[in-house]
């Protein structure tokens, strides 16, 4: 490994760029359109059908049992589906504002492809015994770089919409910047909590994944072992209802609802354009996926007080095997359990978009506005004033009250404006 860093750091910056961008591009595509086969398969075993399972090559049909075991499977799709983007024909409507129309696309793939860059996606055993994350761009304002970029996603629907010149699309674009500036507050202060728990007063500040997921790694029954979201459920609830809310996902899709806006903002669209604008969004829901888990469910670490470097020295004792504590093993090892976590957190997404149905505009609205961020708010005071008081040291009575007085002020805040709106 050391061999393998040492050749990566001595080429130049722009062949490290050119890999970079290639490795992102070829592991986002694939992955994108294999999202979209698999939610089409959920959702017809989630509706008693077969789902895809005709397609299959000429060449590969005489294969006796792995032949028809994978058109069943319904993997041959995921290359029709592709030689259909790529070859359909590529109308553009005469009424359209043709630049900004075909750029729309572009720009939904750009903030897709460059948020992935940051999210570490493992780590491996260095020299000296620590982890390293792996990561292609190891920033140490990680979340904040994250922020800033993904929230340009929206100008691509935004753009679409307006340049469609037609009123389905522009008011698909018109929510889609409403509902972003609606949950991305919320979102944005859920996380608070989290960093102000693992910047201590008088310490080096950071915002980087790979410091939170260092602050779940803990072993033993003891607070570092623990994943944020079991003493910080709140958090993770809002992170995870607003991550629903800006991937335009079921329940949230305002932006593309089929039942009053037609197509929405991509009604325009066709080929390999209206494509693009579905790779993005697949890969919003990696990158909001891998957030959330590096967040609040401990990284590549398998299970609670379990840590990665824990569990390799388990198997290194249980087996002897030497290769067990090698980097790319321990490396290998790291991307499988966090890319495990990630198709389970797509499979949710999949499993809620055919479950729940789709809430109305001012649902979503209120549900932003007057329940989610007064929330948000509320658990950000709780936590300053809960880890202000650890720093103090101020024992279990005062941790004790601010819970009650938590507790107490939630339960006021749900009880009475229903009781108001009763009167």
């Amino acid at each position: 490994m050391n061999t393998i860093v040492h050749l990566w750091n001595s080429l130049p910056l722009v062949p490290q760029m050119i890999i970079k961008g290639l490795a992102v591009i070829g592991v986002m595509f694939p992955i994108g359109g294999a999202c979209s086969l698999i939610e089409r398969k959920v959702s017809a075993k989630m509706q008693g059908r077969p789902g895809p399972n005709r397609a299959m090559p000429f060449w590969f049909a005489w294969v006796p049992v792995l032949g028809p075991f994978l058109q069943r499977l319904g993997l041959f799709h995921l290359m029709a589906d592709g030689a259909k983007m790529f070859f359909k024909e590529d109308s553009l409507p005469g009424h359209v504002n043709k630049f900004y129309f075909l750029l729309a696309p572009v720009v939904a793939m750009i903030p897709a492809l460059t948020t992935v860059t940051v999210v570490p996606f493992g780590a491996y055993l260095g020299d000296s015994g620590q982890l390293v994350p792996l990561v292609l761009a190891n920033l140490d304002i990680g979340i904040l770089a994250v922020f800033a970029v993904s929230s340009l996603g929206v100008y691509s629907l935004i753009l679409a919409g307006w340049a469609s010149n037609s009123k389905y699309p522009f008011l698909g674009g018109v929510r889609a910047s409403a509902q972003l500036i609606s949950y991305e507050l919320s979102m944005t202060l859920s996380v608070l909590p989290v960093f102000l728990w693992i910047n201590a007063p008088g310490g080096t500040g950071s915002l980087s994944f790979f410091h939170v997921v260092e602050a779940q790694s803990g072993t033993g029954f003891s607070w570092d072992g623990a994943w944020f979201i079991f003493y910080m459920p709140i958090s993770a609830v809002v992170f995870l209802v607003s991550l629903f809310a800006e991937t335009n996902r079921l329940p949230f899709d305002m932006a593309e609802g089929e039942a009053d806006l037609v197509g929405g903002f991509h009604t325009e669209y066709g080929s390999m354009k209206w494509g693009l604008f579905f790779v993005a969004e697949y890969s919003h829901m990696m990158v909001g996926s891998g957030m959330f888990i590096l967040l609040f469910l401990g990284g590549w670490n398998p299970l609670p007080w379990l840590p990665l470097a824990s569990l390799v020295g388990w198997l290194h004792h249980i087996t002897g095997w030497a290769f067990t504590v090698a980097p790319i093993f321990v490396g290998l090892l790291s991307i499988a359990i966090f890319l495990g976590k990630i198709f389970a957190f797509i499979f949710g997404f999949m499993v809620v978009r055919w479950t729940v149905p789709r809430f109305r505009y001012d649902q979503v609205m209120k549900l932003g506005w007057q329940k989610l961020l007064p929330l948000a708010i509320g658990n950000l005071i709780f936590y300053a004033l809960m880890i202000a008081a650890i720093q103090l040291n101020l024992g279990w009575p005062t941790y004790l009250a601010l819970t009650v007085g938590a507790i107490a002020a939630l339960a006021i805040g749900l009880i009475v404006p229903r009781r108001l709106r009763a009167l």
